[in-house]
């Protein structure tokens, strides 16, 4: 197999998952879940040093 070969073969695919993953980020960012994550992670934080 050469390389122009190894290079065609599932090439397709990363363009649509690509697009799929910046869609999902954009809806997560849409429905505010970086603030739910960002909260968590502070609580989390707090807990293992032991404030909170």
């Amino acid at each position: 197999m050469n390389c122009k070969q190894n290079t065609m073969r599932g090439g397709w695919i990363k363009y649509p998952l690509l697009l799929f993953s910046v869609g999902m980020m954009a809806y997560g960012f849409i429905r505010q879940e970086h603030l739910t994550v960002l909260k968590k992670a502070i609580t989390i934080c707090l807990e293992c040093i032991g404030v909170g």
